[in-house]
């Protein structure tokens, strides 16, 4: 069963860009067929996933968030990365890292392997 852990800051000031590092034990990034993928959760609100990182190496950004975000990997450090520009305090969430199958992102399934998530807040 593979194992991530988020890191990051836990305050950005507004219009800075955010970064989130996901490190992944007991697992690889590059093989078998999985999404590596990051998921938010605002106060009060549900799941909002953002994107994810295919074992190949290939994206999917959800519209939403798009324009701001990309997604990225270090195959030596068996990292991915969540990049989140121009921040405004809307963006405040617990942001989770995850590994779930095709049919866990297009349903939005919280099923597969999860970070603990780590709390992100946007203010100046």
């Amino acid at each position: 069963q593979a194992q991530l852990q988020e890191s990051g800051p836990g305050l950005v000031r507004p219009s800075q860009t955010l970064s989130l590092t996901c490190t992944v034990s007991n697992g690889s990034i590059t093989t078998g067929n999985h999404y590596w993928s990051w998921i938010r959760q605002p106060p009060g609100k549900g799941l909002e996933w953002i994107g994810y990182i295919h074992s190949t190496g290939s994206t999917f950004l959800k519209p939403y968030l798009e324009s701001r975000t990309s997604i990225f990997r270090d195959t030596s450090k068996n990292q991915f990365t969540l990049q989140l520009t121009s921040v405004t305090p809307e963006d405040t969430a617990v942001y989770y890292c995850a590994r779930v199958t095709a049919q866990d992102f297009v349903r939005e399934h919280r099923s597969g392997s999860w970070g603990q998530g780590t709390q992100v807040t946007v203010s100046s």
